[in-house]
């Protein structure tokens, strides 16, 4: 049995704040590689230092930034 998954809302939160990824980028101090990893849920290991540069950058919340998502029970 799983133990579900994390989703990080990236890509829609960069949208909705109608920013650039570059633009994003630098206010969040993060590589375009490092974006776009966190924007296809392709990240093993979060740095929480690395969380709070996001939230500030688009001034979210950490709830609106990863959702928990559990397994679906097996039939």
């Amino acid at each position: 049995m799983g133990h579900g998954k994390v989703v990080v809302h990236l890509g829609e939160l960069i949208e909705r704040s109608g920013i650039s990824k570059n633009r994003f980028s630098h206010l969040a101090a993060m590589e375009r590689t490092q974006i776009n990893n966190y924007c296809k849920n392709n990240v093993a290991r979060v740095d929480l230092d690395v969380l709070a540069r996001i939230c500030s950058a688009l001034g979210c919340s950490i709830g609106e930034l990863l959702e928990y998502v559990p397994e679906e029970p097996k039939t």
